[in-house]
């Protein structure tokens, strides 16, 4: 195991990465730190708060792209307050390095004790040390590039003031944190929820991807040339696979058609070609094209910020390999991130010696993170084996 691969660096300049994410007063998760490099494996019991960190990151996400206000069911409903804690605020914490810059976003919600009114009573955004945007009360008080003052004025309570800062040359440090959180994609793919008509474009995947069609369009229309690498990585994958394209559906739609070839016609009885919608795949099927496109339909650069939960549901052991190959190439490779949970044997055995993180729910209800560290004397087992047994709780 490299020491790197599971070490805290901060201040090292990785591009785009979540290094540090803290938690408190949300569902199962109090006063909970999650410390991340580039590809990390998220194991641990059911119930201990793997998908609520997945929730909280895809929350914080709708929030800065002033998609949702902080009661939203995606967002940080009163409903998501800690059971056993009489508390009323939430806590939420990101640190990330983007470009040469180490930030830290801060954000405070107190929900009424009436359940039924909320609003944030801080939210800050500071920089290596350089306060860039503070939210406090009702107060927005804005910063330039160099930490001097810019504007103040009063903004609403119910949703994210920082989302609604409009990018000028004075505050490009801001805007470069909030491109790099708006890019993020969190999601777990439920196959049977994937249709194949698209009816606009979407910049972000929603948290099932059933918007994946249209995320697929908008993808293709920024960058036409990602879908060579991503049809080029399927052909492999799916047997008989030869092409993928969107087809005019309607006014304004499109459907998105899956090309197939069956090889040579020896009788002259069989179709050598034909094509299926995408819904009309299988589960299996449908789950590769979204692994594959998340790697490969990259709209600015090579960068990716990549938060998934179980992405081995409905794929076959052989199939899961090699996406698991590429994804690590691709956090090797470019300045990106992948964070997977996972219970899956072959994400265990093939990313947690070197990329495992365990979550661990204590007596006292506590959840707490720690790299994996299998024992000493493993007696020949796989580390999924190990796992199996339990030696991790």
């Amino acid at each position: 195991m490299r020491p790197s691969d599971c070490e805290y660096r901060p201040g090292v300049t990785m591009g785009r990465v979540i290094e540090r994410v803290y938690i408190h007063n949300y569902k199962c998760l109090v006063n909970f730190e999650l410390r991340l490099n580039e590809t990390v494996l998220l194991l641990g019991a059911n119930g201990v708060g793997k998908t609520a960190v997945l929730d909280v990151l895809y929350g914080l996400r709708k929030l800065l792209t002033g998609e949702a206000k902080i009661t939203d069911r995606v967002a940080f409903h009163p409903s998501t307050l800690t059971r056993w804690q009489a508390r009323r605020m939430q806590q939420f914490s990101i640190q990330a390095v983007v470009g040469d810059d180490t930030f830290t976003y801060r954000l405070v919600i107190e929900h009424m004790d009436d359940g039924r009114r909320s609003r944030i009573v801080d939210e800050s955004l500071v920089a290596d040390g350089t306060t860039l945007f503070s939210f406090d009360f009702g107060d927005v008080q804005l910063f330039r590039d160099d930490g001097s003052e810019g504007p103040t004025y009063k903004a609403d309570w119910s949703e994210s003031a920082l989302a609604r800062v409009v990018p000028q040359a004075s505050n490009t440090r801001l805007t470069a944190f909030m491109s790099a959180i708006q890019d993020m994609v969190v999601c777990t793919i439920r196959p049977s929820l994937l249709g194949a008509e698209s009816t606009g474009e979407d910049r972000q995947l929603n948290r099932d991807a059933d918007n994946f069609a249209n995320w697929y369009r908008q993808a293709v229309l920024e960058n036409p040339s990602s879908t060579r690498s991503h049809v080029e990585a399927l052909r492999p994958v799916i047997e008989g696979f030869n092409d993928l394209h969107l087809q005019k559906s309607g006014l304004d739609s499109r459907a998105l058609m899956l090309d197939f070839d069956t090889g040579e016609d020896v009788d002259g009885l069989n179709r050598t070609h034909y094509e299926l919608r995408f819904d009309e795949l299988s589960d299996g099927h449908r789950t590769l094209v979204v692994l594959y496109a998340l790697l490969h339909l990259r709209r600015k650069g090579d960068r990716v910020l990549l938060f998934i939960d179980e992405p081995d549901n409905f794929v076959a052991l052989p199939e899961i390999q090699p996406w698991l190959m590429a994804l690590v190439d691709l956090c090797e490779e470019t300045p990106s991130q992948a964070l997977v949970c996972s219970h899956h044997p072959e994400l265990i055995d093939y990313l947690g010696p070197d990329h495992g993180i365990v979550m661990r729910r204590e007596a006292a209800a506590v959840t707490t993170a720690a790299p994996l560290a299998p024992p000493s004397s493993e007696n020949g087992l796989k580390l999924s084996e190990l796992v199996a047994r339990g030696w991790e709780r």
